[in-house]
């Protein structure tokens, strides 16, 4: 009898353990997937019409159009009219007035620090996130990106940079040197990224810097344009400087190639499948070229200033080869990722995009008409699906008139009431939110950040003092002949503590010796220009037509020491005390490191 038990026993083990053995080879037992990758790649300046994929015939982008190929096109997607708007929108699903953004330069680009980013709820919800390229939405912590749910950053914070190969860069805010062609080396940082982290679930952002001027191109993409016979022309009313086109057309194909190396990359590591990627652009061109006809350019918020291509594939759940005729924006992005992926935003302020997953993945999704408005300071134009209310206060049927021509206010009184309307509720709601005046300082020294950077960018500069181009974002001061002369800054401490400084400065033979203080209220340091420092002008050697913005220097880095910095708001102000020679220096960049 105990045999008995004991092989019924035994067979009752052997029973369980084929049951549980079977159970776990179920097809049927739900398995916990791993959440999709995100790539979001952003192009600065490139036209709706600067692709192969909406027509244009006098280049080619297979690998932007193979993303509509393999996934869906948006026919009417809008971005605002400029790059930094566009930006904080698409970090927070919300318009750029709400978040304090105003302009592009000198602090007007800031993204408020009340606000959450898409990097923040990615990075809640598990992700690694990265960014790596142009951020221009705020440089020092906490505007950083590495302080906006970035845990790895590699680019440069302005809105625009003076030289594209083997630049001043920054990674996580401490300087370094670029290798290479900047969109080049901005993409091999991406796909390290990406090696890194397939088998982790993580958010890209590649925000490339081209065509953004200065015109600058390897030669194996320049040299297929500089001669080129370019038969897509922009209308006839505008001034069309084919050099500059044929440098845009160039440097938007190097965009597509590294398009091409991010992809190969999904698919050589095996994550392509799970992987979402989405690629726009932040305005309209940057130039009078060929744009499908529309009324505007860059800085307009007509069509030719505010329509974006947006393209988006998801193997195996975007049908190939998808057209989205439904208006969308940039203020869509974010709730759309996080739907698609399902996680929460759990975001305390309310969202002004909606999600646009039902268009992706549905085959007839229940969609109601909306309005998108398109701003850029005092200019606001107001879209539905079929009409675009102007700035001018022209009402356009937009579906059969892109160019904005034939004005249907006095036949169509009552549409243009409606937009009329709605544009109303927009600046009672949105505007009003932007103060009337900047109160932000630039903070300096905050607990959580080893290095603050304070560029000339940022600074006012009195007294005969002049920066180097009117556009500040990469400029630096000079002209510094006189004791009355000084620079300031608007800044505040953060946390006290002890600074070591550094100063990039050029100074030409024979004026070196001039002594200068830094001073923040009570706390001051000296410094002296003992060494002679006085580069060219450089970055027209790679232009391939001539910049409006500011040219460059090698700038030399000048240790002043220590200085300590109470906690609180004031002004930071560099004077000169001696001066032996006709000038004192040219001033780029101080940076504050903490040291205690």
């Amino acid at each position: 009898m105990t045999t008995f038990i004991n092989t019924l026993f035994r067979h009752k083990y052997i029973l369980i353990l084929l049951s549980f053995i079977v159970s776990s080879c179920n097809p049927t037992e739900p398995k916990d997937e791993p959440k999709p990758n995100v790539v979001i790649i952003l192009s600065d300046d490139q036209g709706w019409g600067d692709l192969s994929l909406n027509g244009n015939t006098n280049l080619n982008t297979p690998n932007i159009d193979r993303i509509a190929k393999e996934g869906a096109r948006f026919e009417n997607f809008y971005v605002q009219a400029v790059c930094s708007p566009t930006r904080a929108e698409m970090l927070t699903g919300r318009y750029h007035s709400r978040g304090g953004v105003y302009g592009t330069s000198a602090g007007g680009e800031r993204l408020d620090l009340d606000e959450t980013t898409i990097a923040d709820v990615f990075k809640q919800a598990g992700y690694a996130t990265a960014a790596y390229g142009k951020w221009h939405n705020g440089m020092q912590y906490p505007y950083h990106p590495n302080a906006r749910g970035f845990d790895d950053y590699y680019g440069f914070c302005s809105g625009h940079w003076g030289s594209y190969f083997d630049p001043m860069l920054e990674h996580n805010q401490e300087l370094v040197t670029g290798e290479g062609f900047l969109v080049d080396d901005q993409t091999n940082h991406g796909i390290a990224f990406m090696e890194k982290n397939k088998y982790t679930p993580f958010l890209l952002y590649l925000p490339y810097n081209i065509p953004h001027a200065p015109m600058q191109v390897p030669d194996e993409f320049w040299d297929k344009f500089s001669n080129k016979e370019l038969r897509m022309l922009s209308n006839p009313d505008q001034e069309e400087d084919l050099d500059f086109t044929r440098a845009a057309l160039a440097m938007c194909e190097n965009i597509d190639w590294n398009v091409g190396r991010v992809l190969n990359k999904l698919t050589e590591l095996g994550i392509e499948d799970n992987t979402i990627v989405l690629y726009f652009s932040d305005n309209g061109p940057n130039s009078w070229r060929w744009n499908g006809e529309m009324k505007g350019r860059k800085g307009s918020t007509d069509e030719g200033g505010v329509r974006s291509p947006l393209v988006v594939k998801w193997p195996g759940k975007i049908a190939a080869g998808k057209t989205i005729e439904q208006i969308s924006s940039v203020i869509d992005l974010l709730p759309t990722l996080t739907d698609m992926v399902e996680i929460k935003h759990g975001l305390s302020k309310p969202l002004d995009g909606v999600s646009l997953k039902s268009l992706l993945l549905e085959e007839n999704p229940g969609w109601k008409d909306r309005f998108i408005f398109n701003q850029w300071q005092t200019k606001i134009s107001v879209r539905s699906q079929k009409y675009r209310l102007g700035n001018d206060g022209g009402l356009f049927d937009i579906e059969n008139d892109r160019g904005q021509l034939d004005d249907l206010s006095a036949s169509l009184p009552e549409i243009k009431e409606q937009l009329v309307a709605a544009l109303d509720g927009f600046k009672k709601d949105v505007v009003s939110e932007l103060p009337a005046e900047d109160l932000r300082t630039f903070p300096i020294g905050h607990p959580d950040s080893r290095f603050t950077q304070i560029p000339a960018r940022d600074g006012i500069a009195h007294g005969n003092i002049q920066r180097s181009n009117r556009w500040p974002n990469c400029s630096f001061f000079t002209n510094w002949t006189g004791l009355e002369d000084q620079i300031t800054w608007e800044v505040e401490v953060v946390e006290e503590g002890d600074f070591e400084v550094t100063l990039y400065y050029t100074c030409p033979d024979g004026d070196e010796g001039s002594v200068f203080e830094l001073s923040f209220g009570e706390d001051r340091l000296e410094g002296q220009i003992e060494i002679a420092h006085d580069p060219p002008l450089t970055g027209m050697e790679h232009d391939r037509v001539e910049r409006p913005e500011s040219y460059v220097k090698d700038f030399k880095p000048l240790n002043l020491g220590a200085i300590h910095l109470t906690k609180g708001p004031g002004q930071l102000v560099l004077k000169a005390l001696e001066i032996p020679g006709a000038t004192v220096m040219d001033v780029r960049l101080l940076m504050f490191e903490r040291v205690n």
